[in-house]
């Protein structure tokens, strides 16, 4: 291995630290908590050496959004690849959607509510980010019915899984009533 080449895999083991930091602790105290004098005492490096790797926090944040997308797409997919008919599909991609909500409160936070300095539903939006929305739309393109367009529908299903997601976070539903939730939004939204 060159000198160059180990260089490059150290710096992206740091990167990859400093990401894992940053989000254990905003997952441990909230984002406000993770700053970049934090980060660097925990990683037990230079804030500049920090600010080698990120020009601040936004761009960390964007680090775990990214990062994120990925882990809910792959969860998406895992749980749709086990239904046997087009309703189990939509019913676990909405728990799978529903519980990475829950379980990974400050990566949802990083995802869909905070500044990662991130492109939404642009040309240059990341590949991370479209492949999340892929996950989506692969389960319910076979249930968006007749002259609705799959994208659009798809929109429509996850800004509902969203508002689930964010009302329960905040103390807004009751929790208990979480999977007849669920099986409204499949058998009305998706009607399968």
């Amino acid at each position: 291995m060159s000198v160059q080449e180990r260089k490059e895999r150290e710096r992206a083991e740091r990167e990859r630290l400093i990401v894992a930091t940053a989000r254990e602790l905003a997952e441990q105290q909230g984002w406000d908590a993770v700053t970049t004098r934090r980060l660097a005492e925990r990683i037990e490096y230079s804030q500049p050496v920090l600010y080698s790797h990120f020009r601040g926090k936004r761009e960390i944040i964007g680090a775990v959004a990214l990062e994120g997308a990925a882990e809910l797409a792959a969860a998406v997919r895992a749980a749709a690849s086990g239904a046997n008919s087009p309703r189990e599909r939509v019913a676990a991609l909405a728990r799978a959607y529903l519980d990475f909500a829950e379980h990974n409160p400050a990566v949802y936070d990083a995802l869909f509510q905070l500044d990662g300095g991130l492109a939404y539903a642009q040309e240059d939006t990341p590949e991370p980010l479209k492949d999340a929305f892929a996950a989506l739309l692969e389960c319910l393109a076979e249930v968006t019915g007749d002259g609705v367009h799959p994208g659009m529908f798809t929109e429509v299903f996850w800004a509902a899984l969203h508002g689930l997601a964010t009302l329960t976070r905040a103390g807004r539903l009751l929790p208990e009533d979480a999977e007849p939730r669920v099986e409204l939004l499949v058998d009305r939204l998706a009607m399968v």
